[in-house]
């Protein structure tokens, strides 16, 4: 089964034609102004990552309304709502919006919530020519009122030439603390939106790279993993993850671990 895919982006709900993964789903909802999407969450939590515009959400009995603020995932931090299991939501559009709905199997019945800029963290990986800014929307650390079963979501922005999730990292077994078993995948966009870049994913049994484009996905359920963006260019990464347990734990290619042991000394300001 495919590991990578360009994900369809017509009007309405547009769902991965393959998945690899046994926890992990995307979706990607595009709403004109006006327009609304109707659904039920089931076994599943869902979160609700805005990548540009604004819609208003019934969750349930909650009211979320005009929800959203940038006008595309380049352009500051996003806003996001969590839809847990067991629970009918409504999905109206407000001028042009485009929403990825992120999801994994979920027991957890808690009240749906709005994750607002304000509580997205920002943080710097890595350094020189591998280094990348992170948007820790939904963690696992200092986010204790934003419960949820399984999921894990943030953003990374890879500037031109640059390598992000480098060195590669997998975390595909129980093997505490230093690697838990969750599966992973990379939504992308690219701007400009003409662009390119690359990813990778290996492990002893398999060696793949994939053309990154605007709307492609990387499912991970196994697998070391990394991206490089062409130089002009910067990568978009929307990231999510999902295990037995919600504990996060990756280990680094041996091979190429060395590489983090450098980071102090590019970073010495």
């Amino acid at each position: 089964m495919a590991n990578f895919l360009s994900v369809q982006s017509f009007s309405g709900m547009n769902k991965l034609s393959v998945n690899p993964c046994k926890l992990l789903d995307f979706q990607l909802l595009n709403l004109g102004d006006g327009e609304t999407f109707e659904s039920e969450s089931g076994s599943r939590e869902l979160l609700a990552v805005m990548f540009g515009g604004k819609a208003t959400f019934t969750v349930g009995d909650e009211l979320f309304d005009r929800v959203g603020e940038r006008p595309n995932v380049f352009a500051g931090k996003p806003y996001a709502v969590y839809i847990p299991c067991q629970t009918g939501y409504t999905i109206t559009g407000i001028g042009g919006t485009e929403i990825g709905l992120v999801s994994a199997p979920s027991d957890l019945l808690s009240a749906p919530y709005v994750i607002p800029p304000e509580k997205v963290t920002t943080a710097v990986r890595g350094a020189a020519n591998f280094k990348s800014r992170v948007h820790a929307v939904l963690s696992l650390a200092g986010q204790p009122e934003l419960p949820a079963r399984r999921l894990i979501v943030g953003e990374s922005f890879i500037p031109s030439g640059n390598w992000g999730t480098y060195p590669p990292h997998r975390h595909q077994k129980d093997d505490l603390p230093r690697e838990s078993a969750m599966e992973e995948m990379y939504f992308f966009k690219v701007n400009p939106p003409d662009g390119f870049g690359l990813t990778r994913q290996y492990n002893d049994d398999m060696d793949s790279a994939y053309v990154v484009r605007d709307n492609t996905i990387l499912m991970a359920p196994n697998g070391y993993h990394t991206v490089v963006s062409a130089p002009g260019y910067t990568t978009y990464v929307l990231w999510f993850m999902a295990g037995s347990q919600r504990i996060l734990a990756a280990a680094e290619d041996p091979v190429l671990a060395w590489v983090s042991r450098t980071v102090p000394m590019f970073n010495t300001d």
